[in-house]
Order: structure tokens, then C-alpha cells, then sequence
């Protein structure tokens, strides 16, 4: 599909309501506009977590695309997973404390997909998914009720966030650490790039 210069050129569309992602956008300079999509609360399949992250990217990415000028839609969607089994939002304290009693002293996985698409379009033009390794720290039952009381993991997938209160949590970030607060940047602008963007 040829993309319209004009969609090469204008503002990113960033299909997230997430200040984490719109942080990194900033920060690299990308001018970019937030268009939330209906499908924010999460479009997963079942599957691979991978692919569960590249399905919620893909869904997002769309659903904005389809009520959009002709511009690049960035749609992401980061999931967390220990092994196939995947961490979403906890829905109260009691949730998140398992989760993070589950993720202490062990490695797990955090997937971030992303898809970019053209608006006033049903068609995705480039996708790619990013995988960090993360290993918490053993933590006692004292430092988990603490970063509880913090109320940070409970708009959080896996229960944490890297780049807030749950970095006392994490001993070590294997690959990107972007990828895991939920955005790999290197990545997608590579991608974008290569579709001939001059953002």
C-alpha cells in the first residue's frame, strides 16, 4: 500500500490514553496527538503472550485508524507473563499482592507489541513486538505491603512499574527497558522509518 506524503509528514497518532507512552514520545521529540481507542481496555486473544500483545496493538491501532485522516496510527499493548501464564491489571490489593508474591525472586517476561496503520484506512501497514526479561528481587512480605499501600500497582500490568515505585522491586532488566515501562522506541522508529517517515 502507498503511503500519502502527507501521512509521512504530519503528527503521529498514538491510540493510548497511557502517560507512560506518551512520556517516551516527548522525551524523544516525536510530535504526536492522542486519539484513545475504544479498545484501551484490552482486545486480547488467547495465545502466546506475544501475540496476545500484538492482537491488543493491532486492535487498538485499527480501531483509531478507521476514525482518522490520513496520518500514522501507533497502537501498542504491553503484557506481562510468567512463562504462558499473563499478568494483566489486578483488579483490588489482594490481586495485586499475588501477583507480585508470584513474580518475587523470579525472571518473567514483558512483551510489548506495537502496530502502525493508516488512517481513514482498515490496514495495517508495519507491526512488531519487543520482549524484555525482568527479575524481581526476593521480596519480603513487609516490602510488598508497602508498595501496595503506594496504590502504584493497581493501574499496572504484572502489578508494577518499572519506572515508578516497583523499580525498588526489580534486581535487573534483561534488553529494553523502554519496552518494559511500554514502549520500544528504538524499534518502532526504526519501523517507522522504513515506511518512510520523517517525523
Amino acid at each position: 500500500m502507498t503511503v500519502p506524503p502527507e501521512a509521512l509528514t504530519a503528527p503521529l497518532v498514538l491510540a493510548s490514553a497511557s502517560p507512560r507512552r506518551q512520556e517516551i514520545l516527548q522525551r524523544a521529540g516525536i510530535d504526536f496527538m492522542v486519539e484513545t481507542s475504544e479498545a484501551e481496555a484490552g482486545v486480547h486473544s488467547s495465545g502466546p503472550p506475544r501475540e496476545v500483545a500484538l492482537a491488543g496493538a493491532r486492535a487498538k491501532a485499527l480501531d483509531v485508524a478507521a476514525r482518522s485522516g490520513p496520518r500514522l496510527v501507533v497502537g501498542a499493548d504491553t503484557v506481562v507473563a510468567l512463562g504462558r501464564q499473563v499478568l494483566g491489571k489486578p483488579a483490588d490489593a489482594a490481586q495485586a499482592r499475588a501477583m507480585l508474591q508470584l513474580l518475587s525472586g523470579r525472571r518473567h517476561q514483558v512483551h510489548t507489541g506495537f502496530a502502525i496503520a493508516l488512517g481513514g484506512t482498515q490496514r495495517v501497514l508495519a507491526e512488531g513486538a519487543e520482549t524484555s526479561d525482568v527479575v524481581f528481587r526476593r521480596l519480603a512480605a513487609e516490602a510488598i505491603e508497602l508498595y501496595l499501600a503506594s496504590g502504584d500497582p493497581l493501574d499496572k500490568a504484572g502489578a508494577y512499574g518499572v519506572q515508578s515505585g516497583g523499580a525498588a522491586l526489580v534486581r535487573e532488566v534483561l534488553g529494553s527497558y523502554l519496552n518494559v515501562v511500554g514502549l520500544p522506541l528504538a524499534r518502532l522508529v526504526a519501523v517507522l522509518v522504513e515506511l518512510g517517515w520523517h517525523g
